[in-house]
């Protein structure tokens, strides 16, 4: 089992960057941030933008991934995302791992005055986006023309340094999104359904694992071949409420069959509010023993 960690950018660089050192040294396996122009009551306070901050977050590490949790086509556009990704996977030395999703109805919706999508509409334009920022990736000199996006001659040179490309961790709790996943994704991450209760939540988790593997059996896709992500923290009882608590979360994700867990830096308050002496005692005790 790998165990992530989601670093939000709502610190300037200078407490941040403790932060991104720190989940290296503690021996986490990726570190991730949210891709929102603003998120949900956060928005009134200090937000930075994913991509220079996992930039410079490369420049202070070594070894540890970095992603974003997750990516849509909201604000991103596949032509000028491609080319962040591809700078991005080059300064980390191939440390990206691209966090993909279709996008929700939020801040990032309404900021920039465009119409609010119904979801059908939102999984077509993530469909045509996936695909279309996998092309790019892949090859150059594209050309596209599609109901949401379009693209005269891209060009994608020097390439990703990992081949063929970055890695995808699509982000799917629909049979539509899961069929992307099977498709172009080499990572599969999903929050559950909600609920409740935990025993409400987990029972989601286990209905979307096996909609997954019907999906991968429908595509022929090897499940051996896609890694599985589960975000703890969107169960209605935060990950890191106590060592005894993640170390059981870890471990009914892993007889789930998840290959990694991804949890929060804890906060002073508001969203994922907790104890950084739980996150500590978490990285020194159980992390170790998970290598």
């Amino acid at each position: 089992m790998r165990v992530g960690i989601v670093i939000l950018q709502d610190q300037r660089w200078s407490e941040s960057k403790r932060r991104w050192r720190q989940a290296e040294a503690w021996g986490f396996d990726h570190a991730w941030t949210y891709d929102h122009l603003g998120w949900r009551d956060l928005v009134d306070g200090p937000w930075f933008d994913s991509v220079p901050t996992l930039t410079a977050a490369a420049m202070v590490t070594e070894r540890i991934k970095l992603g974003t949790l997750v990516a849509s086509p909201n604000f991103r556009h596949p032509v000028h995302f491609a080319r962040e990704v591809t700078a991005l996977d080059d300064i980390s030395d191939g440390r990206v791992l691209l966090g993909l999703g279709s996008g929700g109805i939020g801040f990032d919706s309404a900021v920039l005055g465009g119409e609010t999508l119904p979801p059908r509409q939102r999984v077509d334009r993530f469909s045509e986006f996936t695909e279309l920022l996998d092309l790019i990736l892949r090859q150059d000199r594209v050309d596209w023309r599609g109901e949401w996006f379009t693209s005269v001659d891209t060009r994608n040179n020097p390439g990703c340094v990992q081949t063929p490309r970055v890695p995808f961790v699509v982000a799917a709790n629909g049979p539509r999104a899961m069929r992307l996943v099977a498709r172009f994704g080499q990572g599969w991450v999903t929050t559950g359904l909600g609920g409740d209760d935990m025993a409400a939540w987990w029972r989601t988790v286990v209905e979307l694992s096996g909609q997954l593997d019907r999906t991968l059996e429908a595509a022929g896709r090897d499940p051996s071949t896609l890694d599985r992500y589960l975000s703890l923290d969107a169960a209605p009882v935060f990950s890191l409420s106590s060592a005894g608590f993640f170390a059981d979360a870890v471990g009914r994700a892993a007889e789930l069959g998840f290959t990694d867990v991804i949890t929060h830096w804890p906060r002073e308050s508001s969203w994922y509010a907790g104890d950084e002496a739980v996150l500590e005692e978490v990285a020194t005790e159980l992390l170790p023993q998970l290598r």
